[in-house]
């Protein structure tokens, strides 16, 4: 014990600021040395300079083309969440120094120029730039990983990360012409592959049975309709108003949508199991057991934690590590189970230290694969439902994932410090994030588990 303590001790000397940065990062590897081989978490850089998330909210998820979002302009599924943001933090919205957005189906131009329409909807002056960015489904999580490099990198001290798609106005589909080069390269071939093929790719090459797809999806609309029921996306949702279009009348009638409305409670493993599959004639990958075809929004508030403490404003979470990784585009699916394990070895933390994962379920079968091929508690595992039950707005659905996973972290509090966000990437890629629960560390004491069951003493022993 008391060799606990004098080592706690050196810790707590070598974190007290100096004078010199270069010092300070000297004595952080060397507090790192000497937590020993037992640490398996230990900060790399000064508590105030953490990026850290004081918002995330998003719009209802609904079913494109019948769903409550048919009739609304992309740039009005934006600004509502963009503007919660303000009003809900009394933040001046002068000093944001970006604003990020993810977005896949529509024309670049044309996209960018709606975001930049929603963020004056929202309040933000012509001085708060904007850009979009797009990796496929993880753009909305790329666009929080890049505000908080840009954060990291002293671009500026608060910025947001968002996320946006109308799959009923940009559908998926290739326009142009294919480069005959094509025929050359068997890897990019696969790049044009549909989704859905992939998904039956994954099932065939890893064995995953269309029963352990359909109870899948069953899993994911039972969790989904009972976090509804329940309120737990209460604090996340940011209610829309918007109007729905009679087809036949083009009568127009105003409504303000404040649910997912893709979340079928009475989904049965028979009931999918009637269901026909899509893409191959003797496949497992129906309509029932894929990720559901919606539009959405979400937008993430990150900036500096001095500048968070600063401003009073309830520290959320933590922006950790990001990684995006690259895997064979035939098999797209299978990249959270690589993405995850590289973002998680980053955060210094092993897959047992995390307790929450957000996964995309953009195919059942992928889902699947990499539940198992990383051996994660099911328990762990999108507990209040994913893509299938809620929907899968491209570009938002990593902004969707980010507010989910942080709100539900902090309703379990001490019982759940870090959690993983991940999506697989069309054409072959998988991105993942890690994040800590806002209040799950402090200036002086921040090692992961296995450094606590070491006996180093917290700040509040001392």
């Amino acid at each position: 014990m008391e060799k606990a303590i004098n080592r706690q001790r050196v810790l707590l000397d070598h974190l007290r600021p100096s004078s010199s940065s270069h010092n300070f990062e000297s004595t952080l590897s060397a507090s790192a040395c000497l937590a020993g081989d037992s640490a398996a978490y230990q900060r790399t850089s000064a508590y105030g300079d953490d990026v850290v998330i004081v918002a995330a909210y998003r719009t209802p998820q609904c079913k494109s083309k019948r769903g409550g979002f048919k009739d609304t302009h992309a740039d009005d599924l934006l600004a509502p969440v963009l503007k919660a943001l303000i009003e809900k933090t009394n933040l001046d919205p002068r000093e944001v120094g970006d604003i990020v957005v993810g977005s896949v189906l529509a024309p670049g131009s044309q996209r960018a120029s709606e975001c930049r329409m929603a963020a004056f909807y929202a309040g933000f002056p012509e001085t708060v730039p904007v850009r979009t960015v797009n990796r496929q489904c993880s753009s909305g999580l790329q666009a929080v990983a890049d505000v908080a490099a840009s954060i990291k990198a002293g671009f500026y001290e608060i910025g947001i990360g968002a996320g946006l798609e109308s799959m009923t106005i940009n559908q998926m589909s290739w326009d142009g012409d294919v480069n005959p080069k094509l025929k050359n390269f068997q890897k990019a071939q696969d790049c044009l592959l549909p989704m859905g093929v992939t998904s039956e790719n994954v099932a065939h090459r890893f064995g995953v049975t269309r029963q352990e797809q359909d109870q899948a999806a069953v899993d994911s609309h039972r969790k989904a309709a009972a976090a509804t029921a329940s309120g737990r996306f209460k604090d996340e949702i940011i209610p829309v108003a918007t109007k729905i279009v009679d087809p036949k009348t083009g009568d127009e009638k105003p409504i303000i949508v404040s649910v997912d409305d893709g979340i079928r409670p009475e989904t049965s493993v028979a009931g999918l199991g009637k269901l026909k599959p899509v893409f191959k004639k003797d496949g497992t990958t129906t309509a029932g057991n894929s990720s559901q075809i919606s539009d959405g929004a979400g937008a993430v508030l990150l900036m500096k934690r001095s500048v968070a403490v600063q401003k009073g404003l309830p520290i959320l979470g933590v922006f950790r590590t990001f990684a995006a990784v690259g895997v064979d585009p035939a098999i797209m699916g299978v990249g959270p189970a690589v993405a995850i394990p590289a973002a998680v070895k980053a955060a210094g933390l092993e897959l047992e230290d995390i307790d929450l994962f957000e996964i995309n379920e953009a195919f059942a079968s992928q889902f699947v694969y990499c539940r198992k091929k990383l051996e994660l508690d099911p328990q762990k595992i999108n507990v209040n439902g994913g893509a299938m039950a809620i929907g899968h707005p491209l570009g938002a659905t990593g902004a969707r994932c980010v507010a989910t996973l942080l709100h539900e972290m902090k309703r379990r509090g001490r019982d759940c410090r870090f959690g993983v966000v991940s999506m697989c990437i069309g054409t072959g890629m998988g991105a993942a994030a890690v994040f800590e629960r806002g209040d799950g560390c402090d200036e002086l004491c921040n090692g992961g588990r296995k450094v606590e069951s070491n006996n180093l003493l917290s700040r509040d022993s001392l």
